[in-house]
């Protein structure tokens, strides 16, 4: 299937049949049959976030698919590819969705903090579960914004329309937060497979034959985006994963570094540096001293 680039809100809207009142913002409002495609690929050229009311569709993001019940947040960022097919013919999806270009966000404050909202970057299969509470509170801020939309404009309305989209952001990213907390159980059994996985690749060799770790081989290992992954880990740590992972395998150097028959080079390899100056950088910036230093401290 071909799929259809939304580079811009106008087309979004002319694909789907809504009248565009802005160029570079929107609340579009999925509720009747006229509005919907049974079956289609798109490419989002701006900020996407939809509130999903009910079931009837999935969501292909990447390689599988996934099945979404209503009160649901799904957020999509620029360059993103996302299919959307209708599963139940006689349910009608309905959703109310946030649109905006990047260029709205042109010097104010939430331009330099955009990627503060990593869940813009998350797979569509870990969306946000919300509470009727919450999901009323987001469809309270999209409704200021749909008003505001439909005020004429002034020198005001950027201002007011791009405070609501930040504050209904906010809610968004506090809802996440407990998101976390609420599967603290299923996050630490994600957390102990992650030190698992970890602990094998520095110790069978895997790092040797690989090189360094990284956030993304585990995050696909535990079924995770790599945003996602690394929020989690960060929530249930104190630590980002890189610096988790960093951590490890300076524990890891340590404990080689105290075996006397080891070289630094060999060192450098069972880490999966492909260079043993790079080995002597990493391991100085993080402790202080060089990798030498370190074994003559140790006798």
């Amino acid at each position: 299937m071909e799929v259809f680039e939304a580079d811009t809100i106008e087309n979004f809207n002319r694909f789907f049949g809504f009248d565009t009142r802005h160029p570079l913002v929107a609340i579009v409002n999925f509720n009747s049959e006229n509005n919907h495609k049974v079956h289609h690929i798109m490419r989002y050229g701006f900020y996407a976030l939809f509130l999903k009311k009910t079931t009837g569709c999935t969501i292909n993001y990447g390689r599988t698919k996934y099945d979404f019940d209503g009160n649901t947040v799904i957020s999509f960022a620029p360059g993103q590819t996302v299919e959307i097919e209708r599963t139940d013919e006689g349910i009608i999806p309905e959703a109310i969705g946030l649109l905006f270009s990047p260029e709205l966000l042109a010097r104010t404050n939430l331009e330099k903090g955009i990627n503060n909202y990593s869940f813009f970057s998350y797979s569509s299969n870990e969306a946000l579960i919300l509470s009727e509470e919450e999901c009323a509170t987001i469809s309270r801020y999209m409704e200021e914004i749909q008003r505001e939309l439909q005020h004429s404009i002034d020198k005001f309305s950027k201002l007011l329309i791009v405070s609501n989209i930040e504050i209904l952001l906010n809610y968004c990213l506090r809802y996440y937060e407990r998101q976390f907390i609420t599967r603290e159980e299923i996050n630490i059994s994600v957390i102990s497979r992650f030190e698992k996985l970890l602990d094998a690749y520095l110790n069978n060799g895997q790092a040797e034959k690989y090189g360094i770790p990284t956030v993304k081989y585990f995050a696909e290992k535990v079924c995770l985006s790599p945003n996602y992954f690394g929020d989690l880990v960060k929530a249930e740590t104190g630590k980002t994963a890189q610096e988790y992972i960093q951590l490890k395998m300076i524990s890891k150097a340590k404990q080689l570094l105290l075996s006397p028959e080891l070289t630094t080079k060999s060192i450098s390899a069972q880490l999966g540096f492909q260079y043993p100056q790079h080995f002597l950088r990493f391991f100085k910036k993080q402790i202080g001293v060089t990798p030498r230093e370190f074994r003559l401290q140790a006798n």
